[in-house]
């Protein structure tokens, strides 16, 4: 059967054309959060870092507290030094040589500090997994690294306190020890 224009009706045509005029109006509004707007200019996420990255371009702080163990005795050691390593990758990612910084030398009471700026590694490298190592004890009779809390495997930097009015993410590791027993195989318990 075909249409003649006698059987299409004035109120058929407004009931076929207002769901294509809904939706086009829908479409062009303003105030819809649907539909394309010529007008809309997207926020540049990249202008304003979120939180993450803001933690990624701080600085790193790394504490501890070195000792020298005599027996069951456990004595601050002034004077010696722990080494942190980083892994890196470039800005294609691909991995690159370790990057590594020593502490200050420790306090009277053993304790070290040691800080990693963003700007002390090579632009566009990122730093991935970084480890805390004991170094070198300033002592003749106390300068046998020990493994205790992973003072010679390297102690995983995972956990910090995020210190945002210094703008450090600060680390805690060990304690580490140094002997004088050079058979000591120590892992820290």
């Amino acid at each position: 059967m075909a249409l003649t224009s006698s059987m299409i009706s004035p109120i058929s045509v407004l009931v076929l054309l207002l769901p294509v005029a809904l939706v086009f109006a829908s479409a062009t509004t303003g105030g819809s959060t649907y539909g394309y707007d010529p007008n809309h200019i997207p926020a540049d996420k990249s202008a304003e870092p979120n939180e993450q990255e803001k933690l990624l371009s701080t600085t790193l702080g790394i504490q501890g507290i070195i000792y020298c163990r005599s027996g069951s005795k456990l004595t601050p050691l002034e004077g010696a030094v722990a080494r942190i390593t980083c892994l890196v990758n470039d800005e294609h990612g691909y991995e690159r040589a370790p990057f590594s910084i020593l502490s200050d030398a420790s306090d009277d009471k053993g304790y070290f500090f040691a800080t990693l700026s963003p700007d002390e590694v090579q632009q566009n490298w990122r730093l991935k997994e970084c480890r805390a190592f004991l170094e070198v004890s300033p002592s003749e009779t106390c300068n046998v690294p020990t493994d205790m809390n992973q003072g010679i495997s390297g102690a995983l930097l995972t956990v910090y306190r995020p210190l945002t009015d210094k703008n450090i993410k600060l680390f805690s590791v060990g304690p580490f020890c140094f002997t004088s027993d050079s058979n000591s195989v120590s892992n820290g318990y």
